[in-house]
């Protein structure tokens, strides 16, 4: 089986790549790929770069190029509710844009013609390990870096049930919907607006003692699959 893993950032393809069996480097339609193993998977990994854009063409790239049976979006994200704390990890069950409007005949955050919510993969979802630091719930996206709890309230407003919001994942579930490829969205809280005076510090502070373990439920997940 072969499994396409998604980040946005080095600092997380960092995390990512010790996951990585005998993985070798190659670059297809302008972007850099990792193969490997993960127990007896395919693993192809990918740092798309950031926001919805760089997330879409990266998504699309690796769908075309390798044909991938799920696509895992692994990285990090902001808090958007009390129940969730940095280090804690938030798997996507849902995921959609809390910046998209298409007008009067669309929902807000849905794009005209597509679901307001995408789903998470119910096979990926049905692997997670319980582990009381692990929430399923929905992940909402925009091209903003939410950083005052003014923007969480206003999110909250339209997703009262949003845990986690970042810049990628809905453009990612966006390209695997339309290609037909089972998604799961997988985040660990890096900062959460509203719970620090500066969230931003909050959020490079994390990088320093961000632990390597809080990825290897993506290689959990892997090692589950039959």
């Amino acid at each position: 089986m072969k499994i396409g893993i998604i980040v946005a950032m080095h600092k997380e393809l960092e995390l990512l790549l010790p996951l990585l069996r005998d993985s070798e480097q190659s670059r297809m339609g302008g972007c850099e790929f990792y193969r490997g193993k993960v127990g007896k998977h395919d693993v192809i990994a990918m740092q798309c770069g950031i926001g919805k854009v760089n997330a879409a063409i990266g998504t699309l790239t690796l769908i075309n190029y390798f044909l991938p049976d799920f696509v895992i979006n692994s990285g990090v994200a902001g808090g958007a509710d009390q129940c969730v704390k940095v280090m804690d990890i938030v798997a996507g069950n849902r995921v959609a844009y809390h910046d998209v409007w298409c007008g009067p005949e669309s929902h807000l955050g849905q794009v005209q013609g597509l679901p307001l919510y995408f789903e998470g993969s119910k096979r990926l979802l049905d692997l997670l390990p319980h582990r009381d630091d692990l929430h399923c719930g929905l992940i909402c996206s925009g091209d903003q870096f939410i950083d005052t709890m003014e923007d969480v309230q206003r999110i909250k407003g339209n997703f009262p049930e949003a845990l986690a919001v970042d810049m990628e994942s809905g453009a990612i579930a966006q390209v695997c919907h339309l290609n037909k490829v089972p998604f799961l969205a997988l985040r660990v809280i890096s900062d959460s607006p509203g719970a620090s005076h500066d969230n931003t510090k909050q959020y490079l502070d994390f990088w320093s003692a961000a632990p390597r373990e809080t990825f290897n439920i993506v290689k959990d997940i892997i090692n589950n699959l039959k």
